[in-house]
């Protein structure tokens, strides 16, 4: 994928931050959403199919409601997002309405990702409003989410939204101009990197990890949803939405904001669906012998090779697998809770039944339900 393949694309999810919706908490920016809605109106009639992940819920709440600082207290939080969500809709509803298009609003949590039958519901329901040019418009559930179920930021939702859907292209809006090589808030010679492959590992050392005073996180969380958004084989571009037309200037291929492209083998649906899964239930550390089966022979993982466990998770449930430095591994749903898998560490598969006086599977965990970090 480089700049002048995107003309090829079909399939674009847009995220747009709360520092751009609501003009640094001064309120919903009803122009700007206008042209935001114009130019995805734009977009659709060269053919993409375009799904919305819009910030601005609590932010607008905040507004309406007076607070000019962002409450810490979870009921405060819910409080505002549920009463900023009826500005948010009513303002995109009609905009897009004026240029003929239909919109539909879905609110998730990460329960909703991590649960395999409500995972496929909700990739069906996309496909379907797609498949009749309805235009998504997707949000965290902020009046109901907690620290379990939440996804963190809307730059995570938006990249599993684009492995959800498959997308070609996700485009993240932001206050700045794309990745630079150092935070331009704090270098005024910071330089913008043009394009990288997401596989560079200086590029996580590059971006800023301080977000604005309304969202939660910086160049950070958007440069980890490109690796993200990577695994369905989606290439990001991080780029200004305060720019004039960016959206039809980016389809264009004009060199603005930072492609960062997809460079790995693309994950099979399964597998994403796996690494998608944010919150674990617990941490098992492998031997080198174990590390070294799972890399090189991507062979389930077998008791023997796991020397100790934390958290308190049942069967089925995910838990990351490290190497004995702290390095994460995989991770994977597990074959056994908890209080029986402490049993069997270390030992053979073979002596699972005498142990536990039932063998279930002769794997912790088994290669279909286990991916690679």
């Amino acid at each position: 994928m480089n700049r002048a393949g995107l003309k090829n694309t079909q399939r674009w999810v847009v995220k747009i931050g709360s520092a751009l919706l609501t003009d640094d908490g001064k309120g919903l920016n009803k122009t700007a959403l206008a042209q935001w809605v114009a130019q995805m109106a734009a977009l659709k009639k060269r053919g993409i199919e375009v799904v919305l992940v819009s910030s601005g819920s609590i932010a607008e709440g905040m507004t309406r409601l007076g607070w000019t600082q962002r409450p810490s207290v979870l009921n405060e939080l819910q409080a505002a997002a549920a009463v900023g969500q009826m500005g948010l809709i009513q303002a995109y509803e009609s905009q897009f309405a004026s240029f003929g298009i239909q919109s539909a609003q879905i609110l998730m949590t990460h329960d909703d990702l991590s649960n395999r039958k409500r995972y496929l519901n909700v990739r069906s329901t996309l496909q379907t409003l797609l498949e009749y040019g309805v235009v998504p418009i997707i949000n965290e559930n902020d009046t109901v989410v907690t620290d379990e179920i939440c996804f963190g930021d809307n730059d995570t939702l938006a990249a599993l939204t684009a492995n959800l859907i498959s997308a070609d292209v996700l485009v993240i809006l932001t206050d700045q101009d794309g990745l630079y090589n150092d935070n331009p808030r704090e270098n005024p010679n910071a330089v913008l990197i043009n394009e990288a492959q997401v596989s560079r590992n200086d590029i996580e050392a590059m971006a800023s990890s301080k977000g604005g005073a309304l969202g939660k996180g910086g160049m950070y969380t958007k440069v980890m949803a490109a690796k993200r958004a990577a695994r369905s084989g989606t290439a990001t571009l991080i780029a200004s939405g305060r720019e004039n037309d960016i959206l039809p200037r980016l389809f264009d291929g004009e060199s603005l904001g930072t492609l960062l492209v997809p460079d790995l083998e693309p994950l099979t649906a399964r597998q994403q669906w796996l690494a998608g899964h944010l919150q674990a239930k617990g941490a098992l550390v492998l031997d080198e012998g174990a590390v070294e089966m799972l890399r090189e022979s991507g062979r389930s993982l077998l008791p023997t090779g796991v020397k100790s466990q934390s958290g308190a998770f049942q069967r089925g449930e995910m838990v990351v697998c490290y190497d004995e430095s702290g390095q994460e591994v995989a991770r994977g749903l597990v074959n056994y809770p908890a209080n029986e898998s402490v049993k069997l560490l270390g030992k053979a598969s073979r002596e699972i039944s005498t142990i536990l006086g039932y063998m279930d599977d002769e794997s912790l965990i088994h290669r279909d339900n286990l991916v690679l970090s």
